[in-house]
């Protein structure tokens, strides 16, 4: 509707995908992918792919992409630039990564190279460690790979989206309001919460645009603009908060996050002033410049 010739290609994890690729020669590729086949930790490689074949296209790069899908590998570059984060440990193939002294119980234990809230229903939080080692146990029958033992931090659920790059803007905060979750359910954004449509717990959550305090969301604005810069991030982002009191956790780090107009990165840019088209169509153009740029002399 904006006047650009589009057309669209399925990356479906098959070898005729990648074939199908290697003709084109687009202005631009609008990257909407979130996972090779079935392989989550893939998204980073198909980035790459495009890099190979000298295809411009939107969004996080191979490095940014696969430096944030490892929570461990993000909380740790964080640490190192001040920004707070709930303490954790790393569990895989026997040993803990990490200071786990510090941990206490409850934790949330979850894939340490999965999005989407994969690996993360409300059986995710433990309290004991029976509980700890049986929730480990299950994750690497079904997942064969690294869990993440991070510390429950009880507190509000808010995401802050980041638009731009020379230099980027952080969006107003949207809160995913958890409190009307059937009693006794865990107050997390589980894939009961984020997927499971009809049932109570999906019914039970809220997206909503709060009233935080200058300071906290000073706060929440530096981190998300922290994160996006220290990563490697490019052109847009969704970072996920937890708010205990006035203390501002940084959860997890989310490149090229969804762009449905019911999800929180649109929910936030519409509270900026920007329409649902307006904001595809500055992505394109965040993109575009950073070409641009580089294909300029000197």
């Amino acid at each position: 509707s904006a006047g650009h010739e589009v057309a669209g290609i399925a990356v479906d994890g098959t070898p005729d995908c990648l074939r199908a690729l290697s003709p084109l020669t687009p202005d631009l590729v609008f990257n909407l992918v979130e996972s090779f086949g079935d392989d989550n930790s893939k998204e980073g490689h198909v980035a790459a792919y495009y890099d190979l074949l000298g295809l411009p296209y939107t969004g996080s790069g191979a490095r940014g992409l696969t430096i944030a899908m490892d929570k461990a590998v993000t909380k740790k570059i964080l640490g190192y630039h001040n920004v707070v984060s709930p303490k954790f440990a790393v569990f895989w193939r026997g040993r803990l990564d990490f200071d786990a002294d510090n941990v206490e119980f409850p934790v949330i234990v979850k894939p340490l190279r999965e999005d989407g809230s994969i690996g993360i229903g409300f059986n995710a939080m433990v309290g004991n460690i029976k509980e700890l080692m049986e929730r480990i146990d299950a994750l690497t029958t079904e997942f064969n790979g690294p869990i993440l033992i991070e510390q429950y931090i009880e507190g509000r659920e808010i995401y802050m989206g980041v638009i731009g790059n020379t230099p980027p803007e952080a969006l107003p905060p949207v809160e995913l309001d958890l409190s009307h979750l059937p009693k006794g359910t865990p107050r997390i954004a589980g894939t009961e919460v984020k997927w499971n449509e009809g049932t109570r717990a999906y019914r039970g959550s809220k997206v909503r645009i709060p009233k935080l305090p200058k300071p906290v969301q000073e706060t929440m604005e530096r981190y998300a603009l922290t994160a996006f810069q220290a990563l490697g991030l490019r052109d847009y982002a969704r970072i996920d908060f937890r708010l205990a009191k006035d203390t501002v956790y940084l959860i997890e780090v989310n490149p090229n996050p969804y762009l449905h107009s019911a999800h929180e990165f649109i929910r936030g840019a519409r509270a900026s002033g920007r329409t649902h088209p307006a904001t595809i169509l500055e992505i394109v153009e965040c993109a575009r410049m950073r070409y641009a740029a580089r294909a300029r002399p000197g």
